[in-house]
C-alpha cells in the first residue's frame, strides 16, 4: 500500500526543542489515549460498514435519473467535498459527459451571493437535478437559506415530486432538518454523533458526494485506516500526524504564527482550504492559534514567494506534492535557437512542477524558513484518506499540546449570534 510521505529536515528546530516539551508530548500523547472514545471521528474508517452499503445502493437508484447534484451547506460541509472532488476526478468533470461514466455533475453552493445562486439555478433542470441539504444542526442560517428556496422552487414545479429531488444530511434525532425531513419524507443520511463539521469529511457528509461521483468511498476510509495506524506510533517524530503538530507548536512558540500550505498540483487545490478551515477554526482560540494562508503552486512563486522567502520570519511553509501526477506531458523540443526556452525541450511538465517545488523549498531553506513537505506517491482514494486523517489527528494534537479545545467555535458562534439578533429571531 501506498503510504504518504512527511519530510521536515527543512524546519529550524533542534533536538533541544524538542526535548524541552517532552513532559508536554506525553501528556498530550496520553490524554489523545485517554479521550479516544469522546473523537467519534476517530472511528469513521471502521464503523461504517452499513452506512456505506446504504450510500451506495442509494446512488446506484438515482444516478441514472440525476444530471446534477447540487450540495447545499458551508464550511466543513462543503471544504471536503470541493477538495475530494478536485484531487480524484478530472478538473473537466463536469463538462464532459464520457469522463463522468454515468455520474452526475457536482455543484457545491458554499456561499449565499443571491447572484451565484441565481444563476445556478437558472441552469439547472429541476427534474434531473438532486438537491443534498448537509447541517448537522439544521439551524445554519446559510443553507437552511439556501434549502428554503430550493425547496420553494422545486414545489412549484415539480408539485408531489418535489420530495424525490432532495436528500438531507443531518443530526439522527435533534434539530430542525431532521424534523423536517422526517414531515416531507425526504431520503435522510446521519452525521454521527461527536462529529463536528471540519472533522465530518470521512463520514455521509463527504462520502454521499463522494460516491456519487464515481469515487471509490470505500477505498477512501481504508486510506484513513492505514493512516491510523501511523498515528499510533510511540514514537512521536516518526508519526507523521504528531510530528506535524510538534513542529507547528514549536514554530507558535518562534512566533511563527502563519502557516503557508501550497500544493504543488491542481489537484491538491483545494486540500488547502480545507486545512484551512480545520487549522484555523479548531486552534485559534485565547490568543493562540496560527493563521493559515493557501497558495499554490508554481502559481505563487509569481505572487507571494518573494514575502516567504525575503519578508518577515513568521511562517512555516507546507509543501504539499505528489510523485505521480496522474498524467504526463511531453514539452517538444523547439526553439533551440534560443537557449533561454531551448532548454525546457525534451523534459515533460511533471518535471517542470516537481523541480518548480524543490527549488522553492531550497530557497526558503537557504534563507533559513522553516519548510516542510508532505508527498503522495500518487493522488488516489487511499492515499487522500491517509491525508485527510493525519491532518485531523495533527490538528487534535496540537490542541492537546495548546491546552485548549480543538472542537468548539465559540468565536463562530458569536457572529452566528449577531445575525441572528439582527433578523429578530426568537431567544436571540
Amino acid at each position: 500500500m501506498e503510504k504518504i510521505v512527511l519530510n521536515f529536515d527543512n524546519m529550524k528546530v533542534e533536538d533541544s526543542q524538542i526535548a524541552e516539551i517532552e513532559g508536554k508530548i506525553a501528556d498530550a500523547i496520553q490524554s489523545m489515549e485517554s479521550k479516544r472514545g469522546e473523537m467519534a471521528w476517530r472511528d469513521l474508517p471502521y464503523n461504517q460498514d452499513a452506512v456505506i452499503n446504504e450510500i451506495l445502493d442509494y446512488v446506484a437508484e438515482k444516478s441514472p435519473k440525476v444530471n446534477a447534484l447540487v450540495v447545499l451547506g458551508i464550511g466543513g460541509s462543503a471544504l471536503g467535498p470541493i477538495a475530494l472532488q478536485q484531487a480524484l476526478n478530472s478538473q473537466f468533470y463536469n463538462h464532459d459527459t464520457q469522463l463522468r461514466g454515468g455520474y452526475p455533475r457536482l455543484f457545491v453552493l458554499d456561499n449565499i451571493d443571491p447572484a451565484t445562486m441565481s444563476d445556478l439555478l437558472a441552469v439547472l433542470d429541476l427534474e434531473t437535478t438532486l438537491f443534498s441539504v448537509v447541517s448537522k444542526s439544521g439551524a445554519t442560517s446559510e443553507t437552511m437559506a439556501q434549502f428554503m428556496v430550493v425547496k420553494d422552487l422545486l414545489e412549484s414545479h415539480l408539485g408531489l415530486k418535489a420530495p424525490e429531488h432532495i436528500v438531507c444530511t443531518t443530526d439522527a434525532k435533534n434539530g430542525n432538518l431532521i424534523k423536517i425531513a422526517g414531515a416531507e419524507g425526504y431520503k435522510t443520511f446521519y452525521v454521527p454523533d461527536g462529529v463536528g463539521g471540519r472533522f465530518s469529511q470521512l463520514c455521509p457528509v463527504g462520502l454521499l458526494p463522494a460516491a456519487f461521483c464515481g469515487i471509490d468511498i470505500k477505498a477512501l476510509l481504508a486510506g484513513a485506516a492505514e493512516m491510523d495506524k501511523m498515528c499510533q506510533n510511540a514514537d512521536y517524530m516518526n508519526n507523521p500526524a504528531y510530528a506535524f503538530a510538534i513542529l507547528h507548536y514549536l514554530a507558535m512558540k518562534q512566533n511563527k504564527n502563519i502557516t503557508v500550505m501550497m500544493p504543488y498540483s491542481d489537484k491538491l487545490k483545494f486540500m488547502a482550504d480545507w486545512f484551512a478551515q480545520l487549522w484555523g477554526e479548531s486552534l485559534g482560540k485565547q490568543g493562540m492559534g496560527q493563521t493559515p494562508v493557501k497558495a499554490l503552486g508554481t502559481t505563487d512563486q509569481h505572487s507571494q514567494v518573494q514575502l516567504y522567502v525575503d519578508g518577515p520570519d513568521d511562517k512555516i511553509v507546507v509543501f504539499l506534492g505528489a510523485d505521480d501526477f496522474g498524467s504526463e506531458l511531453q514539452i517538444p523540443k523547439t526553439f533551440d535557437d534560443m537557449p533561454s526556452i531551448g532548454f525546457l525541450g525534451g523534459h515533460t511538465m511533471g518535471e517542470l512542477l516537481r523541480a518548480s517545488q524543490k527549488a522553492t523549498e531550497y530557497a526558503l531553506t537557504k534563507a533559513g524558513r522553516s519548510n516542510m513537505t508532505i508527498t503522495l506517491p500518487s493522488v488516489t482514494e487511499n492515499t487522500m484518506g491517509q491525508l485527510f486523517y493525519m491532518l485531523e489527528v495533527a490538528t487534535a494534537f496540537a490542541g492537546e499540546l495548546m491546552g485548549i479545545n480543538a472542537f468548539d467555535q465559540p468565536g463562530v458562534e458569536e457572529g452566528k449570534n449577531a445575525v441572528y439578533r439582527h433578523f429578530g429571531r426568537p431567544g436571540f
